[in-house]
């Protein structure tokens, strides 16, 4: 795979940092760690740009889906998928529809919802991380109670929350996992969103959204602890559905490039001969996912857990750190064991046993997995 400018970039920034004693960023934004491609991006790009976009709605595909510009520079593909799906996305951005990004875990929504927002707006950090507690007061604002009670309500007491900010200076905000967030509090946005308006009732005053603001939430309805949109409030937004990645070649390729960036911020060596223990990961939970092996001739039953490629990202990243402080650098099947284990067997009883079947009716019969055959009996003995 072509080296990641941004990447070398990132790498030379922490280098820097280590010498200055300054500390560095474990991840960085998207602005950050893909500033070289979103400046090459700009300067190349000589299309119509919606007013306050850093860049075209073409550029911010490109940038999305990679590419290589007219001058060479190579844009890395920070989405594996359907082209179609990033073009729709970016389109509902450049008109007054908010954008829902809708799958189920591990479908790299918050990835693309942060790309999107470095890309159009040059900011991915006006963001409201829903959960079960988030306040109303995180999507349209709070105060500072020390000046409110010293000088009562009045703008400098007023703290504008990310959604108030990106309204008032044109930008993209972000709502992460908006189903999380409590059904009365979700339908805080649907003035904000229907009409580009948000009402400050204490200072008789109200915050217009101008041009360039919208907004990107990220939703599934997989998981446990879900509060449904209101109809009102799915009516503001387009959906757009990320599916999980249609075959495993694009499957492999996506954790191996994520892992290969994940590596180098956490200074771990490459992995050259690490494919096929990634193509074993990726196999393993494709066929628990799917409930069927690859050849179509054996069903299986399918664990608790989700087995996302985020998953999957995780188990060789872990593995390969294994393979780095504890071994020999080479990724090897006892390496990703413990890990596929833990990600498969989420409750102890139920998903124990379809674990023990999977290794023992295909594992132990596939050709050339004896090696990691052996290493998952050894984890589970």
């Amino acid at each position: 795979m072509a080296e990641n400018g941004a990447g070398s970039g990132r790498g030379t920034a922490a280098e820097a940092g280590r010498q200055d004693g300054e500390a560095v960023a474990l991840r960085p934004h998207a602005e950050d760690a893909f500033a070289k491609e979103l400046a090459a991006l700009a300067a190349a790009d000589d299309r119509p740009r919606p007013e306050r976009w850093r860049l075209s709605p073409w550029a911010v595909a490109t940038y999305l889906l990679g590419g290589t510009l007219a001058d060479g520079t190579v844009i890395t593909p920070k989405y594996v998928g359907p082209r179609r799906i990033v073009e729709v996305a970016v389109t509902t951005l450049a008109t007054d529809r908010a954008l829902l990004l809708l799958g189920v875990p591990g479908t790299a929504k918050t990835w693309v919802s942060e790309h999107l927002a470095a890309a159009v707006s040059g900011d991915s950090t006006l963001l409201v991380q829903g959960t079960a507690g988030t306040p109303e007061e995180a999507i349209r604002y709070g105060w500072n109670y020390a000046r409110l009670l010293a000088h009562g309500p009045s703008r400098d007491a007023l703290v504008p929350s990310p959604v108030m900010r990106a309204m008032a200076e044109g930008m993209t905000a972000r709502v992460e996992e908006l189903t999380r967030i409590p059904a009365d509090v979700q339908d805080t946005l649907i003035t904000i969103l229907s009409e580009k308006t948000l009402p400050i009732p204490e200072l008789g005053q109200e915050v217009q959204a101008v041009r360039g603001f919208n907004l990107i939430a990220t939703a599934n309805d997989r998981d446990r602890g879900v509060n449904e949109l209101s109809s009102a409030l799915r009516r503001r937004f387009n959906t757009v559905v990320l599916p999980l990645p249609a075959t495993p070649d694009e499957e492999v390729d996506i954790v191996t490039r994520r892992v290969e960036q994940i590596g180098r911020s956490l200074d771990l060596p490459p992995a050259p001969d690490g494919m096929d223990e990634i193509r074993r990961v990726v196999t393993v939970f494709r066929e628990l996912r799917d409930g069927l092996t690859t050849d179509g001739r054996t069903k299986l039953k399918s664990p608790s857990g989700t087995l996302s490629t985020a998953e999957a990202i995780s188990v060789v990243t872990n593995g390969l750190a294994l393979a780095t402080h504890f071994g020999d650098g080479v990724l090897r099947p006892s390496d990703v064991a413990a890990g596929i284990q833990g990600a498969v067997v989420r409750d102890p009883a139920a998903d124990r046993v379809v674990w023990q079947e999977y290794l023992e009716s295909v594992v132990r019969e596939r050709d050339g997995w004896k090696d990691f055959y052996r290493a998952c009996r050894e984890v589970s003995a």
